[in-house]
């Protein structure tokens, strides 16, 4: 007996000490856990990222609601829009512990540096990184916490339609973050029956110059569209601009849209020079949607302050500044998630970093995150309201409710003429307003206010013109002699006229694209050309159409198709009048004398039928012969 309870309060005292071991091994955490940050410094995006990447780890830090009294540290690094430095900073970043890199800002920068993620399971959670092929099942470790330019070209695209424009000449840097922004609004164009007509790529990198931004634009002026999309970056986005206005194409006609660089430069510096603002007249250009709350209303308060702290260049607070402070803030929660389930900090080597060789590169000292699978998972798990609004990734990690607000520069800045949310479309209500109400993306609903086009103008612009190197088709009219109001050639000129060619010109005006032609007189001018000779040039490829009063005849019919015949041929058929006059007995003229006759006959003979029918049980048909005869009548 006393064997039994020794046994029993030893499994006791065990079962104690583990669980007070699981339970410290759970609440215990490190005094400070270490993040990187990977993004060029010295840019519109990165001067307002950097201060409010800095503010968020103080919030932080100063919050005890999180991390439990474990310090969050952020170590930075300048990429100077280099993808070569990039990568050395990511593998820098390796030797030193890092739970999460935040950034890199640059597209180009985050494709490179996500293999290294991948590698060694440290989850890279950006802010900028908008091409949208970075969200493919490629990348398991690239966390997207803005919007992915997939939407944004939607945005546009539905720009495009709402227009009724169908064709757009795109400007774009020719790197991943260009060529896969364009591809992504090809498709959303053609979703709407419409497409890109050219494709303007600029070089990408710094020392962009104003010769090689001309030689471009030349080529679109050339073009038939004045629907030009611009998408690059801050600076080479403003020499285009610059150049283009210099050039006259941001005037009467043209469109220009340019994707959120422009906003954010709009947003960092305010005011712009009037120089600069000159360069942008009329131009549209989108804004990731942020939400109007509390907590936003309180760091833009705070903003200014932070600026004049950090003596920065700009004082403006972008879009992308707002989502570098929630990125902190989601890891922040995903590390404290973390920490609860009872995860630990701890990194192991890669056997595949050996290098055999000797070489001094170091690779034996970066390691792999043990817990990167998991912290991955409570990033996707968050659910939080930031500064930009409701933070929940959508299966996929993408961010819900993207949204934009549609920009239009006027004047000495800029007005807001509506919005686009994934949600319903076009408005000119808040996206908040409309996530309470069912969806509605019929074109009734879609809706914007009333823009200032490039020339100052209400009007929208046609979005076309006849292109100065495009191919004209070859038109042929009959060169004739006589008739000569339906076509004829002014002598000594090019000039055609005549209302065939009247009735041609307004239907071409009629086409919402252009279709350049010319005129091609056939004949001699002496006599009449052959007219089925006229149509057959169309069958052997030397001509494109014909114009003119040409008669629809069954050979003719079988080589070519006609419209519908728009000129009366003038036959008529002739036929004798003669004059009848009108009497009491006209109702005797469809008949004959004979066939009166006949008549009367058949209605003595009826009339004798019956008589003898009735004669004989009918009272009414006896009597007197003349009796008898009446009623017979009768």
């Amino acid at each position: 007996m006393k064997l039994l309870w020794f046994v029993g309060l030893l499994v006791f005292f065990w079962l104690g000490a583990l669980s007070n071991g699981l339970k410290g091994s759970a609440t215990s955490r490190p005094p400070f856990v270490n993040i990187g940050a990977i993004f060029t410094i010295n840019s519109t995006i990165g001067r307002a990222a950097k201060i409010a990447i800095e503010t968020a780890v103080e919030d932080v830090n100063a919050d005890p609601r999180i991390l439990g009294g474990t310090e969050l540290k952020v170590r930075m690094q300048d990429s100077n829009c280099s993808g070569f430095l990039g990568i050395v900073e990511a593998f820098q970043f390796m030797e030193t512990d890092i739970l999460a890199i935040v950034g890199p800002q640059s597209s180009v920068i985050a494709h490179v540096i996500s293999h290294v993620a991948n590698e060694l399971k440290v989850p890279l959670v950006s802010f900028a990184a908008t091409d949208p092929t970075l969200s493919s099942l490629q990348y398991p470790f690239f966390v997207r916490t803005t919007h992915s330019d997939l939407f944004q070209m939607g945005a546009i695209a539905e720009i495009v339609e709402y227009f009724r424009w169908r064709q757009v000449i795109t400007i774009f840097i020719d790197d991943d973050y260009g060529r896969n922004g364009i591809a992504a609004l090809g498709d959303k164009l053609a979703e709407r029956r419409c497409k890109i007509s050219y494709k303007a790529p600029i070089r990408p990198g710094s020392g962009l110059s104003k010769s090689e931004v001309t030689d471009v634009l030349i080529q679109v002026a050339l073009m038939e569209s004045r629907v030009i999309v611009l998408h690059a970056n801050p600076d080479s986005g403003l020499q285009v601009l610059s150049v283009a206005h210099y050039l006259g194409m941001i005037g009467n006609g043209y469109v220009w849209i340019a994707t959120d660089w422009l906003s954010s430069i709009l947003d960092s510096w305010d005011p712009l020079s009037e120089e600069t603002m000159q360069t942008m007249q009329g131009v549209l250009t989108l804004r990731m949607h942020t939400a109007d709350s509390e907590r936003k209303r309180a760091l833009v308060s705070r903003w200014s302050k932070l600026t004049s702290e950090r003596k920065a260049t700009s004082s403006g607070l972008n879009s992308f500044g707002l989502y570098a402070y929630d990125t902190i803030w989601i890891i922040a929660h995903a590390i404290d998630n973390f920490f609860k389930s009872g995860g630990t900090v701890s990194f192991s080597n890669d056997s595949r970093l050996h290098d055999s060789q000797g070489g001094t590169l170091n690779l034996e000292a970066m390691s792999i995150f043990d817990g990167g699978d998991h912290l991955l998972n409570y990033i996707h798990q968050t659910n939080l309201t930031g500064v930009t609004g409701l933070l929940h990734f959508e299966p996929g990690g993408v961010l819900s409710h993207p949204a934009y607000d549609i920009m239009n520069v006027a004047g000495t800045g800029y007005r807001r003429i509506g919005y686009w949310c994934n949600y319903s479309g076009l408005s000119v209500m808040p996206p908040e307003t409309l996530y309470e109400k069912p969806p509605n993306r019929s074109s009734a609903n879609q809706q914007l206010l009333n823009v200032i086009w490039p020339g100052e103008t209400t009007k929208i612009p046609r979005g076309w013109v006849f292109p100065n190197n495009g191919k004209e088709l070859r038109i042929g009219i009959p060169k004739r002699v006589s008739y000569r109001e339906f076509v004829s050639q002014v002598p000594g000129t090019d000039i055609v006229k005549g209302f065939c060619i009247d009735v041609f010109t307004a239907a071409i005006n009629l086409l919402p694209y252009a279709v350049p032609y010319r005129f091609i007189p056939f004949g001699n001018g002496q006599e009449n050309p052959d007219f089925s000779e006229l149509v057959r040039q169309i069958t052997t490829d030397n001509l494109d159409a014909v114009v003119g009063d040409i008669a629809i005849v069954t050979n003719r019919t079988k080589i070519v198709d006609f419209t519908q015949p728009f000129i009366e041929s003038g036959l008529v058929i002739v036929a004798p009048v003669r004059k009848l006059n009108s009497s009491a007995w006209a109702f005797l003229q469809p008949f004959t004398v004979e066939m009166w006759c006949v008549t009367a006959v058949f209605f003595l003979v009826i009339g004798a039928v019956v008589w003898i029918l009735e004669h004989r049980m009918n009272d009414d048909f006896r009597g007197p012969p003349k009796k008898q005869f009446v009623t017979i009548l009768w």
